[in-house]
């Protein structure tokens, strides 16, 4: 399960804050009911563009990771919540909107895994034997 958000409208104190954003990567986890395997890895970036600088971070759980890019000047978010364990999505994404002042978000939930890649295969399988004069 992968959970994309694109969030706007957010509170600028919050998303220029390596402190707040290392906070949210800390605690998030356990809040979703994922285990933490290392400590947040967050710091800001400042490229070409002076507006697009951010804070960008990340946190490794046993389940795959969490990773958040902010851009302040623009009040905008990237977070990618990746898990190989089923969470509530609209649960995440209320709690995000509330923890960061979202006011509007755009999201995502795609299935990824094996269970995915091998409900695929069979679909494929069976279509190709279908198509071959075979019964599924």
């Amino acid at each position: 399960m992968h959970l994309v958000i694109d969030g706007y409208g957010g509170d600028i104190k919050v998303l220029q804050s390596e402190k707040l954003i290392y906070d949210f990567l800390d605690q998030y986890p356990a809040s979703i009911g994922m285990n933490k395997i290392s400590a947040p890895h967050v710091m800001t970036y400042v490229g070409s563009k002076p507006r697009d600088w951010g804070v960008s971070g990340f946190v490794l759980i046993a389940e795959s990771h969490i990773s958040i890019h902010t851009f302040p000047e623009h009040s905008y978010v990237n977070i990618d919540i990746f898990s190989c364990k089923e969470f509530d999505a609209e649960k995440a994404i209320e709690d995000l909107r509330e923890r960061l002042g979202l006011k509007s978000i755009k999201s995502y939930v795609l299935d990824r895994g094996l269970e995915q890649f091998y409900a695929r295969t069979a679909e494929q399988e069976k279509a190709k034997a279908l198509t071959r004069g075979g019964h599924g």
